[in-house]
């Protein structure tokens, strides 16, 4: 596989998963597959959970796993969290 193939996979899968656009920061091939890292701006929970009213986004971080064949292994959103406005 190439890169571009695992590229688009995982933006696909941050699109099907998470119903928000990507920005990939990383992909690179692992030992039994690829490795990557997108870019996620997501509606603050912390506000939202305030029930304030505000333009305030979290940029989150999500490392994704895909087999040799593009199957997502897992993923997992990154700790450390920056506001945007």
């Amino acid at each position: 596989m190439k890169i571009e193939e695992a590229s688009q996979a995982i933006k696909k899968f941050i699109k099907t998963t998470l119903g928000k656009d990507s920005k990939l920061i990383r992909v690179e091939k692992a030992d039994n597959g690829w490795l990557g890292e997108a870019e996620v701006y997501e509606e603050s929970s912390f506000i939202r959970a305030l029930g304030l009213p505000t333009r305030v986004q979290d940029k989150n971080i999500y490392e994704i796993k895909l087999a040799d064949d593009l199957e997502v292994l897992s993923y997992r959103r990154k700790e450390g969290i920056t506001k945007e406005e």
